[in-house]
């Protein structure tokens, strides 16, 4: 059995794959895209330390005793992947970004049942410590949060996207701008425009 995962840094990126395993990644991406369902079976096993990756940067942010776990996570987020006919994905980051959102809907559709079981009891806020912050240490509620970001999908679909990628999905700007198509400057302007509307959107101050 292996032992239990070192904490990872996930402000940093993810370590580069073998030139083998890069390759293998691509030819199974675009073996599901043709329709070859157990494409996606093989390569997850490839990517599976990305999936944990995200998926422990998402529970780190989940109120303390949240019932999911990291495996239980990623594994939810297989299961949607099983529904997906003909996907298109570009690259390994492509498909690690499809998966942070994947993760963010299948966690806060966890903590909507919940408070919808409670019968509107108060949200647990939650204290962000990563280098992403965007509340700067505040409390914060989760549902606020996404509810905050699907506003401003309405508004700035590229903004909403650059805040699930690096506050949710932990990647850099490197690896934003690549899965987003964008220049690492461009994607540090969206950033830094979305950060202040998400404050002022969930506390009412544009003070960053």
């Amino acid at each position: 059995m292996m032992g239990e995962k070192k904490p990872v840094n996930v402000t940093s990126p993810p370590p580069p794959l073998a030139a083998s395993v890069t390759a293998a990644v691509g030819e199974l991406l675009a073996s599901w895209g043709e329709g070859d369902r157990a494409a996606l079976g093989a390569l997850v096993p490839l990517l599976y330390d990305d999936l944990h990756r995200v998926a422990h940067q998402y529970l780190r942010r989940a109120r303390p005793g949240h019932t999911l776990q990291t495996t239980a996570l990623v594994h939810e987020a297989y299961l949607r992947l099983e529904q997906y006919e003909h996907p298109q994905f570009k690259d390994r980051v492509h498909f690690t970004a499809i998966c942070a959102l994947l993760m963010r809907q299948i966690l806060t559709g966890h903590e909507r049942t919940r408070r919808a079981a409670k019968r509107g009891a108060g949200a647990e806020d939650l204290s962000l410590e990563n280098a992403h912050e965007i509340m700067k240490g505040r409390p914060l509620d989760l549902l606020a949060l996404d509810d905050a970001l699907t506003a401003l999908a309405r508004l700035d679909p590229q903004q909403s996207r650059v805040v699930e990628l690096r506050f949710f999905g932990g990647m850099s700007i490197e690896e934003t701008a690549e899965a987003m198509g964008l220049s690492p400057a461009t994607v540090k302007r969206l950033w830094s425009t979305a950060r202040l509307w998400l404050l002022h959107e969930i506390s009412g101050d544009a003070t960053a």
